[in-house]
């Protein structure tokens, strides 16, 4: 018996190793060699690769070598910091130019027509890239991270969420939430004769329930946050009312109920576990992306205090000292230019990838199945081929007749991507936005603390560094 058991292990090693050598050869050797041969004979190439670490050594020394870069308030060039290989390599290789993440192997493309290709392509031949397990286990496989039949059994499912009707109902709460800030706020800077108060804007925008430690908590932190989103789902469950609400939870709730008791048409069910997920992905990147949008929109306001001038005046000319209503909200055209250049500017999220699924040609160049395509969002918002000679200046007029007509291509915005896969929140955002805004507007004026230092980073989006230390003057003690 002893000795079958031994011959027995001795196979499980033998395929074990035989596995591990292919893998090793194949995939780790082979593969990248024969990728890199290939892009070189259609004149694409990059720095080398290296043995499973790829250019991920290479990286982590030029970004620390920009680390200590310091940049003026009304320098908007912050390229150097976040993406010093991106800079170096297409100096040094052109473009499209070939890196390695790993062993895996990425192609960096800056041209708007592939871009557009890519990202507004229906066939289902470009999907998203795979994220990295760790964010996979903090935001769940939600809409975003999905691709083919149940990115589209899910996208069904939530849209309607998010058409225009239903927002102008979440309007309330999204102004509620922003004025109860404001009140906080308020009564802070009550507190001091002058009505100033210092607030840092990064850490109050982003104020909610993010992981600190990597590894060691991260079990806890997925166990904590689905008990804390099945509280919130049980009691409407538990309702005698088929009516589980007209927002998003409530729409994937229906869904959900309605699949199991065969009322759903077309397979547009959703299970228990795949509705946290959709939970955790907008309380986690949805949430995230609005935050910095409002962080960086403050930012910029408090540099150039005309702007905020002009937004307050539209503001009140609007709203008035009263709450703002939907429809005020909707004719803040001047906010919106400034919302959507700062998106521009400072964009959350900082690449957009996908890879194809087959062997695919793209534009003249043949790309195989698998490879990663990376699109960097701030190098595209600041091409002066497309968005003119004031490409890296702060200037809210270029969206004065709309999006489409801001540059010279109508896509050049790729903040919210493009095509069937764009930002289904977008409104939403831009809405949230908004209402955080006007309140802001009506109550303060604001200016850069002495103490902030402008230093955008880019652990997971675009944030600044060192906070955003901002003074708040109440408008009722500075007149």
């Amino acid at each position: 018996m002893a000795f079958v058991l031994l011959l027995a292990f001795v196979a499980l090693l033998v395929v074990s190793i035989t596995w591990l050598w292919d893998y090793i050869t194949m995939h780790l050797m082979w593969r990248p060699h024969t990728i890199a041969k290939e892009f070189r004979e259609q004149r694409i190439s990059g720095p080398s690769y290296k043995f499973l670490k790829g250019c991920n050594e290479d990286v982590k020394i030029m970004k620390q070598e920009q680390d200590s870069l310091v940049l003026d308030v009304h320098d908007h060039n912050y390229l150097p910091r976040i993406l010093p290989h991106f800079i170096k390599w297409r100096a040094q290789y052109g473009e499209p130019f070939l890196y390695w993440f790993g062993p895996k192997p990425h192609i960096c493309i800056f041209d708007y027509q592939l871009a557009r290709q890519i990202l507004s392509s229906k066939s289902g031949h470009f999907v998203k890239n795979d994220p990295p397990p760790t964010l996979l286990a903090v935001v769940g496989k939600g809409l975003s991270l999905l691709d083919g039949i149940d990115w589209v059994r899910h996208h069904r499912v939530i849209k309607p969420a998010f058409a225009m009707d239903k927002l102008k109902m979440m309007t309330k709460t999204m102004l509620a939430c922003a004025q109860k800030m404001v009140k906080d706020l308020e009564n802070q800077a009550s507190q001091n004769k002058n009505g100033e108060i210092e607030v840092d804007f990064n850490k109050q925008f982003r104020q909610k329930y993010l992981p600190t430690e990597r590894n060691r908590r991260k079990w806890m932190l997925e166990k904590n946050l689905r008990s804390s989103l099945l509280q919130i789902i049980q009691p409407r469950l538990a309702t005698a009312s088929v009516d589980y609400g007209n927002d998003l939870l409530g729409l994937m709730l229906h869904a959900c109920i309605a699949s199991k008791q065969g009322e759903m048409e077309g397979g547009l069910s959703l299970s228990i576990d795949e509705i946290i997920d959709e939970c955790k992905m907008f309380f986690f990147a949805g949430h995230e992306t609005t935050s910095l949008l409002l962080t960086w929109t403050v930012f910029l306001l408090s540099v150039y205090p005309e702007w905020q001038e002009r937004l307050r005046q539209e503001v009140l000319r609007e709203a008035g000292r009263e709450y703002p209503s939907t429809d005020a909200l909707s004719k803040l055209k001047e906010m919106t230019m400034v919302l959507l250049e700062t998106l521009r500017l400072y964009c959350p999220a900082v690449l957009l990838q996908r890879k194809p699924i087959i062997d695919i040609t793209l534009g003249e160049r043949k790309l195989p199945k698998g490879v990663a395509i990376v699109i960097p969002i701030p190098i595209m918002h600041r091409d002066k081929d497309i968005w003119g000679d004031n490409a890296d200046e702060f200037n809210p007029l270029r969206f004065e007749n709309g999006i489409t007509r801001a540059a010279k291509v109508p896509h050049a915005l790729l903040a919210f991507a493009m095509g069937p896969r764009a930002c289904i929140g977008q409104n939403f955002a831009m809405l949230e936005a908004k209402s955080v805004l006007a309140l802001m507007l009506q109550k303060f004026s604001f200016t850069i603390s002495p103490s902030y230092v402008h230093a955008p980073t880019y652990p997971f989006m675009l944030a600044p560094k060192f906070g955003l230390p901002v003074i708040l003057r109440r408008l009722d003690v500075c007149n």
